[in-house]
């Protein structure tokens, strides 16, 4: 994982979920330190009328953007722009885009050709060319729902739990996407182990399974062993004993999981 200074996080309202929004600050915080916390949205729209408490408690800086023609979504432009001018301050070394939107891409592409790292988050539906112009990719499903957030659901009344039931009903009926943990995607999954394995490898033809998990990120920013089952990438390893050796060593008040291919 970067060890990262200045990280500025930037999101789309309208392509966020606002249920897992604490617990995305928090996956983001394990990277480095957040500078910089922008929300963008015309808060004058109803369906993100539930948002004030949350950015208000989570101290989110609210930029408002309206809908200058009806049916033309403004606010994708606003971020861009902010998030040009940040760049060009020199003072950020990651950002976050927050959005399952693809049309964040040219934008993920440009901050990444000026030397950024480039986090995305967004649920698994996003299109895979976003994914893959970011350095990392987080997928918030497999977030958890915060208690505060739970908490302030309650005290919104019942059209945010309705809206949250609704949300709920639509993700069971969704056809699967093909992120989700399908037989050849956990076959790719196996290739680049194998790819990592050949790289990394020691004397004794093992590779630090953390080494290998960075590199799968790289190649792949949307992974994470969740999507297959797994809390760790090591617990993924351990399931195909067919495929892979495992052993773990301890290093004084530290441990590594290492893995030889079969």
């Amino acid at each position: 994982m970067e060890d990262l200074h200045n990280i500025a996080v930037l999101i789309d309202a309208d392509n966020t979920q606002l249920s897992r929004l604490e617990s995305l600050l928090h996956e983001v915080s394990a990277y480095g330190r957040i500078v910089v916390k922008k929300a963008y949205g015309n808060w004058k729209k109803p369906e993100l009328k539930n948002w004030e408490a949350e950015v208000k408690r989570l101290a989110i800086k609210t930029e408002q953007q309206f809908d200058y023609v009806s049916g033309k979504n403004t606010t994708d432009i606003a971020l861009t722009i902010d998030a040009l001018d940040l760049l060009h301050e020199n003072m950020y070394d990651a950002f976050v885009l927050v959005s399952s939107d693809s049309d964040f891409t040219p934008l993920a592409i440009r901050l990444r050709e000026s030397g950024a790292y480039i986090i995305g988050a967004g649920e698994g539906k996003t299109p895979i060319a976003f994914k893959n112009a970011c350095d990392d990719f987080i997928l918030v499903e497999y977030l958890t729902q915060t208690n505060s957030s739970n908490r302030g659901r309650k005290n919104r009344g019942d059209n945010a739990a309705q809206e949250e039931r609704i949300y709920q009903q639509t993700k069971k009926s969704q056809p699967v996407e093909e992120e989700d943990a399908d037989d050849s995607d956990i076959e790719e999954i196996h290739a680049l182990l194998q790819i990592a394995s050949k790289k990394y490898q020691d004397d004794d033809g093992f590779v630090n399974a953390a080494i290998a998990g960075s590199y799968i990120k790289r190649a792949k920013p949307d992974f994470t062993s969740y999507s297959y089952g797994y809390s760790k990438l090591s617990e993924l390893l351990r399931a195909f004993p067919d495929r892979y050796k495992v052993k773990k060593i301890s290093n004084g008040r530290s441990s590594n999981v290492l893995y030889k291919c079969l």
